[in-house]
């Protein structure tokens, strides 16, 4: 299987409150990035790596990956994620077929689910990594009341990666533009055109470093691996 894998790492991360890009965050002595990028490079099923990223940033995060620096290719960011991803798809080789969109920020991704998520490449259009949801979800309204419970069995949390044919997803790129729709990952653009989406079983322990907690639930998993 040849699959190309493309990380946005343009965000600035405020929630975690780090003063700078979170994926330059220190774990263990490396940055958080460096631990996505290790994990990358154990599957068996990818062939390149870009990194989609801000001009300003583009130093700090090709030093901080140390050795895997030279088997990146850097692609400049846009403004929102959506844009990013753009820019990544239209710096892809010409020989892609099949992408992989990954979050930097979940550098505890373990590399099997990257390499099930690339062989459903081979009979979907695209797939979607993710976990069964065992909380109760409310939807509320903007005051703050329940307004619905819906169903639990139904409900999935959306993972990274996501991976795509790369054709149909740099289309269904170019129709969010001309359409003017903003979505916040590329399976929802897929949705709106009612093209189907996999769902491919992941792990739990795949979780996207946002608050400064999932900082220390990091540090404890590569502590005690």
């Amino acid at each position: 299987i040849i699959v190309h894998l493309l990380i946005p790492a343009a965000g600035k991360g405020s929630r975690m409150k780090a003063g700078k890009n979170k994926l330059l965050i220190n774990l263990k002595g490396e940055s958080l990035l460096y631990w996505t990028l290790k994990s990358v490079f154990c599957s068996k099923s990818i062939s390149w790596v870009g990194i989609i990223g801000q001009p300003f940033d583009k130093e700090n995060i090709m030093y901080s990956i140390k050795e895997y620096s030279k088997n990146i290719k850097w692609i400049n960011g846009g403004q929102t994620r959506q844009e990013s991803v753009k820019n990544g798809l239209n710096n892809l080789p010409n020989n892609a077929k099949k992408v992989l969109i990954h979050d930097g920020a979940r550098c505890l991704i373990n590399p099997s689910d990257i390499d099930k998520c690339s062989l459903e490449l081979n009979s979907h259009d695209a797939v979607v990594l993710a976990v069964r949801v065992t909380d109760t979800i409310k939807v509320v309204n903007k005051f703050g009341f329940i307004k619905e419970t819906p169903n639990r069995e139904n409900l999935w949390a959306a993972q990274t990666p996501q991976g795509f044919l790369v054709e149909k997803l740099k289309k269904a790129h170019n129709l969010a533009i001309k359409n003017d729709w903003i979505v916040t990952d590329d399976a929802s653009l897929f949705e709106r055109l009612s093209w189907e989406v996999k769902i491919i079983e992941g792990d739990s322990l795949n979780i996207k470093i946002t608050r400064p907690i999932d900082i220390e639930i990091a540090n404890l998993f590569l502590n005690s691996g």
